[in-house]
């Protein structure tokens, strides 16, 4: 694949998790773990800002983010598991403007990661320090438990089905598990697709960012290929390695046939529990990559 980056004028402390695409103004967000904000640029890396500031309406350290019409989504969680807390935002993707707000308070650890919404704005979050999927009930405002399963523990990456049929549930114990949506059945068995960030369904097949596995050399971008129904996975391809074992994208975004992501969230040199970075002289500049995905 061919790809190209450019660099980001962030701060470098950032430690980036989410990133969404708006294809109306092709500007590029990315959320903050450290500083618990959203900010923004050109898929250029021009005109860099800050599109909510730290904490504005009660936003947490950023995780998994989508854009829809013209809504931004955004994930946020408390990262120590004393109070923990979990909230989702959903923006005005121009003025930034808060749209709702609906959070999670609970006694037990709760760890939003990754969303993925379906055309009717149904929506599904994983939970990753459970065996849960969350949703939005729309009539009661309130994120209830859509699924929950020890089949899926630590659920992390989460994609859907261009007929919504099935979500692709990307477990840290049992791999990429299918679900349908309308039995709630799981249709295929545990597999060895493990260590998976990011997961996005396109044009039937699936785009994985490993990044956790203990064999460096199985961490990269993928390509998972699926049947025809969109029940099985057939095949798989890695299409990308990253440039050192050390390197850590989490999640991506799609915008005509081309894939974004942001070269190196620097998470390993982030102490999640202090809020602190741990060697402020390894900090480097941040590089958004764009892969250029040829169907054929």
């Amino acid at each position: 694949m061919e790809s190209k980056t450019v660099g980001l004028s962030f701060e470098k402390d950032l430690i980036p998790e989410g990133i969404a695409i708006d294809p109306k103004s092709k500007k590029v967000y990315l959320n903050s773990l450290r500083h618990n904000k959203i900010v923004r640029c050109n898929l250029d890396g021009s005109e860099a800002e800050d599109f909510i500031t730290a904490n504005q309406y009660g936003y947490l350290s950023g995780f998994g983010m989508t854009i829809k019409g013209d809504t931004l989504f955004a994930l946020g969680n408390t990262l120590p598991k004393v109070n923990n807390k979990s909230i989702l935002l959903l923006l005005d993707v121009t003025s930034g403007d808060l749209i709702e707000s609906h959070s999670i308070v609970n006694s037990e650890f709760i760890y939003l990661n990754d969303l993925a919404l379906g055309s009717k704005d149904k929506l599904f979050i994983t939970n990753s320090e459970n065996n849960e999927l969350y949703t939005l009930n729309n009539s009661s405002g309130e994120l209830e438990v859509f699924f929950s399963s020890d089949e899926i523990k630590h659920p992390n990456g989460i994609a859907i089905s261009a007929d919504e049929r099935f979500l692709y549930l990307a477990s840290y114990t049992t791999g990429i598990r299918i679900l349908e949506i309308e039995t709630l059945k799981l249709v295929n068995s545990p597999n060895d697709h493990k260590g998976i960030d990011g997961m996005k369904c396109l044009d039937n097949s699936l785009f994985a960012i490993v990044n956790s596995r203990r064999d460096t050399s199985q961490n990269g971008l993928y390509q998972f290929y699926l049947s025809d129904e969109g029940s099985k996975i057939v095949k798989k391809e890695k299409l990308l390695d990253w440039q050192n074992p050390s390197d850590i994208p989490t999640t991506f975004d799609s915008y005509e046939n081309n894939l974004y992501f942001v070269h190196d969230s620097q998470m390993d040199n982030f102490n999640q529990e202090t809020n602190e970075i741990i060697d402020q002289s390894k900090l480097e500049t941040y590089l958004l990559t764009e892969l250029i995905w040829d169907k054929n």
